[in-house]
């Protein structure tokens, strides 16, 4: 038999979502299920029907180059975050801004929470910086508290910080009255605080959680967001990046090529800042389908340590012949196994949440194995 694409060049893929190695195993198999993909955290309605419109009326202008400063995405972002055009840079993704960011700093000494999205890690090895892991504890449910503030200053040296709010894969929140004591002990550390707000708006309420207000009082502030998980655009690839410090961000445009922004992309961003009843929909799905499935989970005995956002972080509590995620995909189902997280082990998982006939799916698999 051939060899895969990721055998041949010992790819190591981290992420969840990667369907494309999922097609490849499987299609090995005589009648091999369908893929019903739980590991990628991305909106359950698709991508908005405005957006798709948008995107088809304006293919006639695809033979052009992007605009490489988003003037329009930026002025419409601008009235959207309700902040100044200035503050505001667009990436491929929030991952793009992530490394044009370590690339422009480079930063020596940097702290990222154990466990959580593993591509600051990723990007600050590119340039060589010590990395400093602050370990959530399971006790606690894997929270940011108080005795994350006691730590912070006495680590010397530090350049950077990375926070993820709400965190990825635990789910938690990081409370307001610490990252505000969070912001003032960087501001007097001089430590550049990197907040990731990419799961902020599938929130009950995004405002009472995200940093923004802080950006004219803190110039050491540097906050993401995405449009890649709310609107369903992983495959268009579109993030933003919000601070008042203007040298950080000229610095920041300098470290990466000028057409990183699609036409498509800033099209489907324009429209999809328009798409209001899309985001309430969002909400009452996610709110629904989240008591479904931590009511069906804790009715299996599986431990649900959170589900804030628009996934679900769990304990799987049972002595199964194999691992939870290679039972499921015998059945075609793929979670985001977690046990390559820093700071965690095998039996932590993160399930996004779908629509009710996917959730039932995942439930009733779940059920067969949880009584083997």
């Amino acid at each position: 038999m051939a060899e895969s694409v990721n055998e041949r060049h010992r790819v190591k893929l981290i992420h969840g979502g990667d369907i494309y190695s999922a097609r490849e195993q499987l299609s090995r198999r005589e009648n091999a299920p369908d893929i019903l993909d739980f590991s990628a955290n991305i909106n359950p309605l698709g991508l908005p029907e405005g957006v798709k419109q948008a995107i088809i009326k304006s293919m006639d202008n695809y033979n052009a180059y992007p605009d490489p400063l988003c003037r329009e995405l930026i002025y419409n972002l601008s009235r959207f975050e309700r902040v100044p055009a200035h503050w505001l840079r667009c990436g491929n993704g929030a991952a793009d801004l992530i490394y044009r960011l370590v690339y422009a700093q480079k930063p020596k000494k940097a702290m990222v929470l154990a466990p959580t999205f593993a591509e600051y890690e990723e990007a600050l090895n590119t340039v060589s910086c010590q990395v400093v892991h602050y370990e959530l504890q399971a006790g606690n449910a894997f929270r940011l508290d108080e005795n994350f503030l006691e730590v912070l200053p006495q680590v010397s040296g530090l350049d950077m910080l990375f926070l993820c709010n709400p965190n990825n894969p635990t789910g938690q929140l990081i409370p307001r009255e610490i990252i505000v004591e969070i912001l003032q002990c960087c501001r007097a550390l001089g430590i550049l605080c990197v907040i990731d707000e990419c799961f902020n708006d599938f929130l009950e309420e995004p405002q009472k959680y995200s940093a923004k207000e802080y950006l004219q009082e803190y110039d050491n502030l540097f906050i993401l967001r995405a449009f890649t998980k709310i609107y369903a655009m992983a495959g268009i690839r579109l993030g933003h990046c919000i601070s008042s410090n203007e040298k950080l961000l000229e610095d920041l445009t300098k470290a990466g090529q000028p057409w990183s922004v699609s036409i498509v992309a800033q099209i489907a961003g324009i429209q999809a800042m328009q798409e209001k009843d899309y985001i309430i929909r969002t909400k009452a799905l996610l709110y629904e389908e989240r008591a479904y499935l931590v009511r069906s989970l804790g009715d299996l005995g599986i431990n649900v340590i959170a589900s804030i956002a628009n996934y679900i972080f769990i304990r799987w509590p049972f002595n199964t012949p194999k691992p939870l995620h290679e039972m499921l995909f015998a059945k075609g189902i793929l979670i985001r196994n977690c046990d390559n997280y820093y700071g965690l082990s095998l039996g932590y998982y993160r399930i996004c949440i779908r629509k009710h006939e996917d959730n039932a799916a995942l439930i009733a698999a779940l059920k067969s194995l949880a009584v083997q």
